[in-house]
């Protein structure tokens, strides 16, 4: 059977009261006060889609044999590069092999059901096996616009196979429109959004159903038959009435997570889904649908493998690990809307040199390091002759994966001369538990809560950013561990 193996999801440590928002922009849009309430995820100064994606692959693929892996579907309108594989950067990141399938999915927000679809023919068709659909989106909202306070950031991901499947794929409805809601041009940093009457009465009122009538006509079921009902509105006066029209009681009704997380879209019906799957028991059916030039909508029946999966964050977890933004002026710089001086350092000419990332590009992207095979001794970087003093070895070394290990704080500094969007720039030496020692930036955190000794794992991170050349760089960062919820 193809269906959904094991799921994963990210919501960024930070958030940002959306009153925080409105009081500092509600005297040019008094009406924002509607969208005002609770708060919206924000992605930290070094994070985007990518990483974020890579965040939720990571916390996917607990328990799942890496050399298993056949795809990585990635499906973002946020994507950092036009012209290079997003999903090749990901892919690299998630420590797989270079000999499987890689795409990305784009140009509609339900690209990320879309890229799910393909993952589940293809399963079912035996032409691939395990593959890793992640979404992500970052998307921005001109300030003092209703898109600034509803939109949030956050990714999912799920694994496709055909093996101790967890969610069963029961069948699929789709519909595409070029109806333009809001939309994005060539050159646009701000989403642009057409009347909301208009983008409810008829988007959301009439095109929904249209979809979920369709896959109930054609798998035979009934709207009483799901235990989760899973579809983005952030719209609450529209969602009732949807509510009603279909027949979906409360309890059915799977949280939009509006008031905690904000409309994330790519990701958002499979972020609704990883927290309706959290909460799913063998037996129960989830009907899941996506908004965005059309809809998507797929029916799942969980089985009792579900109860066999390993422990992640998911969302859940990721919601439980916050931490407030209280300085919307911050937010402003983070994500390049407000102009900031960083000092004469941040003017350095950051230059990319493609022939040496290709030839480092498992050191860089995947962390990855040598392990001796001779004493067991492990290193990064990469070392031909073994470091151990007793042992001295050469061309005796394995490959030895870094991304998924801990390590201690053995020093630390604060740096307020470093050119820094979030001051200080925070780095220093981890000493991993199994061996191997190198300097890290530390990010997710403050200075005064670090201490010696403090456990760190590591994320996949925007190491810097080449405006000039419009280039993105990434590399990998020390981060204090936290428990998981």
């Amino acid at each position: 059977m193809a269906g959904i193996c094991s799921y994963g999801g990210y919501v960024p440590r930070y958030r940002l009261n959306r009153g925080l928002v409105y009081g500092a922009m509600g005297w040019m849009n008094p009406a924002n006060i509607a969208n005002a309430r609770g708060e919206k995820a924000v992605a930290n100064f070094d994070e985007d889609s990518i990483t974020m994606a890579v965040a939720a692959g990571i916390d996917a693929l607990k328990g799942v044999d890496k050399s298993t892996v056949g795809g990585v579907y990635y499906a973002s309108t946020t994507m950092p590069y036009k012209e290079r594989l997003n999903a090749g950067i990901i892919t690299a990141a998630l420590g797989l092999n270079d000999q499987i399938r890689a795409a990305d999915f784009s140009g509609g927000i339900k690209a990320g059901t879309t890229a799910l679809l393909a993952a589940l023919e293809g399963v079912a068709a035996k032409g691939v096996d395990n593959v890793v659909v992640t979404a992500s989106d970052c998307r921005l909202g001109k300030p003092a616009s209703p898109q600034e306070l509803i939109f949030g950031d956050a990714a999912a991901a799920l694994v496709v196979g055909s093996e101790n499947v967890i969610a069963e794929f029961k069948g699929a409805y789709s519909t595409t429109y070029d109806f333009v809601d809001h939309y994005r041009g060539e050159t646009a940093k701000f989403d642009r959004a057409w009347e909301d009457r208009w983008i409810r009465d008829l988007g959301f009122a009439q095109l929904v159903p249209e979809a979920v009538q369709g896959l109930l006509e054609k798998t035979g079921l009934a709207m009483t038959d799901f235990a989760k009902v899973v579809y983005p509105c952030h719209y609450g006066a529209a969602r009732k009435g949807l509510n009603k029209k279909l027949g979906i009681t409360p309890e059915q009704d799977q949280s939009n997570l509006q008031v905690e997380i904000g409309e994330t879209g790519t990701p958002h019906s499979l972020v609704m889904f990883v927290k309706a799957l959290e909460e799913a028991k063998p037996g129960d059916k989830i009907l899941l649908v996506s908004f965005g030039s059309g809809c998507d909508a797929l029916a799942f029946e969980v089985t009792e493998n579900i109860t066999k999966l390993a422990p992640r964050a998911a969302i859940t977890g990721s919601l439980a690990n916050r931490a407030d933004l209280d300085n919307y002026t911050k937010y402003l710089i983070w994500r390049d809307i407000l102009p900031g001086d960083a000092g004469l350092r941040s003017e350095e000419d950051l230059w990319t040199r493609w022939s040496q990332l290709w030839r480092k590009r498992r050191e860089v992207l995947g962390l990855w390091g040598t392990k001796c095979q001779a004493c067991g001794t492990v290193q990064y970087p990469k070392q031909r002759i073994c470091v151990n003093p007793e042992c001295g070895a050469a061309d005796q070394m394995e490959e030895y994966c870094f991304a998924d290990k801990v390590g201690t704080i053995a020093s630390y500094t604060g740096d307020n001369l470093a050119a820094s969007v979030n001051p200080p720039a925070i780095y220093g030496q981890v000493v991993f538990e199994e061996g191997g020692k190198y300097m890290f930036d530390f990010t997710d955190c403050d200075l005064d809560s670090l201490a010696t000794g403090m456990p760190v794992v590591v994320s996949f991170r925007r190491k810097y950013s080449d405006k000039h050349r419009d280039i993105a760089g990434y590399f990998w960062k020390a981060v204090p561990k936290r428990e998981e919820a």
